[in-house]
């Protein structure tokens, strides 16, 4: 696949992305772990077929210490062993945080939600899911290709 459009050749696109990334450096200030907002944001790439950011989170989750086991089953987690019960809240509640059209977030989910994490780390989950969708819908509708991120490119093109 080629990619249709680079988002940093158009001055108001890059200004945007450089801002979008910027943004997310305040969750780096959350408890939230980083291994689980990057569990989550692949998650979410996964769900909406980001080639650029499956690959993206995958290897930076990787880098964060995150096993290929658990990588590998990200996408199937609700039929998964190695995952912690306030990881699957948070997955639970990326995946039904995507798929708002589908019937949007459930009281149980929210629920479990509740029950592992405060209100801050709660604050940073929805902005995670919120800036990842976000994302992922750039990347595909320009059709950015998975397979070529390296660990903190993203931190290094934000400038």
């Amino acid at each position: 696949m080629e990619p249709r459009f680079n988002l940093f050749d158009s001055p108001t696109a890059a200004k945007v992305a450089k801002r979008f990334y910027n943004t997310s450096l305040v969750l780096e200030e959350s408890t939230l772990p980083r291994s689980l907002r990057e569990l989550v944001q692949l998650r979410v790439s996964q769900i909406n077929g980001c080639g650029f950011c499956v690959d993206a989170h995958a290897k930076e989750a990787a880098a964060e210490g995150e096993t290929a086991v658990r990588l590998s089953l990200v996408a199937t987690w609700r039929h998964s062993t190695v995952f912690t019960e306030a990881e699957r809240a948070a997955l639970a509640l990326a995946e039904e945080g995507t798929r708002l059209g589908d019937r949007g977030v459930s009281d149980e989910t929210w629920a479990e939600v509740r029950k592992h994490y405060d209100d801050d780390q709660i604050g940073a989950l929805v902005c995670v899911v919120s800036l990842i969708n976000a994302a992922t819908r750039m990347n595909v509708i320009v059709h950015n290709p998975g397979g070529s991120y390296e660990p903190g490119l993203f931190a290094r093109t934000a400038g």
